[in-house]
């Protein structure tokens, strides 16, 4: 008999529409019941792993709960949860509640010792569950997970020591994962935990990778993917993480309209061997903003709200005299994306648009000086992460661009994560009609050190911003066409953001786990 290894996750809502993604211990059938409705759709395989995607259509508006079940057994809902739900909102309701957050390590006892907050993703799907069983659940409407949903190259204790006992590849890092089933791995230690599984269950979700998914600093320049693909396991490493990602994250972030498109899995759909299939296509997307550069951003319209998810990393334009975060096609197609009918538009990438002043000055110093110097000034980059939008300056000046264009919405709210604290700072770009704001939420689930807590404190200090701002334009950097200004101090510790759109006014909370581990506000704004 099957077992349901992982899921069932909740993924796209797409007007009376609905996916859900299960994982299967061997082939199975795999069958969801929500609202008098049946479906039915056989798992597939893809190296060793079985997977499975069942497209609901036609559900009426309301909340349904729903149930699993494997070659006709019921699998879902466990008996310790309360029903997980679909919920399908009324086309007339312009209202939207988006909950967001990147950056998460898996949750283990090892955290606690290590200094780490509780797990903000866990204590959100608590809060959750427990309202469920109290009949008084509000769910958001959406879950944006934004980046380092896994960490591939920074290993928890259990699952170092799962590694050491396995046979693995010639010279694979002792403290990095390297082939499909390692990554596998990582998913089943993030996706497990009794709360979130039941939270991903219930609670719509859509995901973009950052570097950790694949390596830290992943596609930060030229030299650094020279230097990795010098590596023996690396073409290994690669094409794993990239097929992983593929099928436990990106498939469901798309509708079931963008799916009958997509070519990957109409492939694999049709009955070709899905493990050649994604093998070629990880290879082939492997060189960044190579001739067939994947789109793997999406678009939600929630209500009147539109949510951009960017992808940061996997583009991205290194060569030539402009690096850039992704080619020029996607940047018409971004262009094209923002023109949309909405009152709040939302860019959602993992990196954040708008760092400390004084931080985006001294990464942008480093870029040019790193053109002109490849060598050391190449190494302090990689060192300390300098490579955000700030270190990509054609490509921040596009974004700017690009804000400053939007007619129509309130607000402009641009969300990022990578940066392990969480701020909103509120910019002024002359010819902007919406109120800008860069709204930053991370760690889900991470810490970071003291002495980075008080550079990232002070780079944010006026007293700097200037001096820093004139050293840059020593250097050659052009002056930004934006102004920015944190509104309240920035929070370090684990926690999770919820932006709420009401007509056209915007509004966000962050809440933290510290001391915890229940959420508790540390930090609410008014964006319009």
């Amino acid at each position: 008999m099957a077992t349901l290894l992982l899921g069932p996750l909740l993924r796209r809502i797409d007007g009376d529409q609905a996916v859900i993604w299960v994982q299967t211990d061997q082939p199975a059938r795999v069958t969801v019941r929500a609202a008098e409705h049946t479906v039915t759709s056989d798992t597939f395989e893809a190296f060793g792993v079985h997977l499975g995607l069942v497209v609901l259509s036609r559900l009426p508006v309301g909340a349904h709960a729903y149930a699993v079940e494997l070659d006709g057994v019921p699998v879902w809902p466990l008996p310790e949860y309360p029903p997980s739900v679909i919920t399908i909102r009324d086309p007339g309701d312009a209202d939207a509640v988006i909950t967001f957050g990147s950056c998460r390590e898996a949750c283990t006892r090892t955290h606690a010792a290590a200094g780490h907050d509780p797990d903000a993703l866990e204590a959100l799907g608590q809060r959750l569950l427990d309202a469920a069983r109290a009949g008084q659940a509000r769910l958001p409407d959406l879950l944006a997970l934004i980046g380092d949903q896994i960490y591939a190259d920074n290993l928890s204790a259990p699952t170092a020591g799962w590694l050491a006992g396995r046979e693995r590849p010639a010279q694979a890092p002792p403290d990095h994962v390297v082939t499909f089933a390692e990554y596998v791995h990582l998913y089943h230690e993030s996706w497990t935990e009794p709360p979130v599984r039941w939270l991903l269950s219930t609670v719509p979700s859509v995901m973009i990778f950052d570097d950790h998914e694949i390596m830290d600093d992943w596609n930060s320049s030229a030299g650094w993917l020279e230097s990795v693909r010098a590596q023996p396991w690396w073409a290994e490493r690669i094409v794993a993480g990239l097929a992983s990602y593929w099928l436990f994250q990106h498939l469901g972030n798309l509708t079931p309209a963008q799916l009958d498109a997509d070519p990957v899995w109409g492939r694999i759909r049709a009955g070709e061997d899905a493990t050649a299939v994604l093998t070629a296509f990880a290879e082939r997307v492997s060189v960044p903003a190579g001739p067939d550069a994947y789109p793997w951003g999406c678009v939600v319209d929630v209500g009147r709200t539109r949510l951009i998810l960017l992808d940061c990393r996997g583009n991205r334009v290194l060569d030539g005299p402009e690096r850039r975060m992704w080619p020029q096609e996607h940047w018409d197609a971004l262009a094209e994306q923002t023109r949309a009918d909405c009152d709040h538009l939302v860019l959602a990438c993992s990196l954040p648009w708008l760092l400390a002043p004084t931080v985006h000055h001294g990464e942008a110093v480093i870029e040019v000086l790193a053109a002109r110097h490849s060598g050391a000034m190449e190494r302090l980059r990689q060192h300390y992460d300098l490579e955000h939008w700030a270190a990509v300056g054609h490509s921040f000046d596009e974004l700017t661009a690009l804000i400053a264009a939007v007619r129509g919405p309130a607000t402009v709210s641009v969300l990022g994560g990578d940066v392990h604290h969480s701020y909103v700072a509120r910019a002024a770009i002359p010819g902007a009609t919406a109120a800008v704001h860069q709204v930053t939420c991370s760690p889900l689930h991470q810490s970071i050190k003291g002495v980075m807590r008080t550079l990232l404190r002070v780079g944010w200090w006026r007293v700097l911003s200037g001096p820093a701002a004139l050293v840059a334009r020593a250097f050659g950097v052009p002056r930004p066409a934006v102004r920015w200004r944190a509104q309240h101090p920035p929070y370090f510790g684990s926690a999770v953001a919820t932006l709420t759109h009401h007509g056209r006014t915007a509004s966000v909370v962050i809440e933290g786990t510290a001391p915890g581990p229940a959420l508790s506000p540390v930090l609410r704004h008014e964006l319009a």
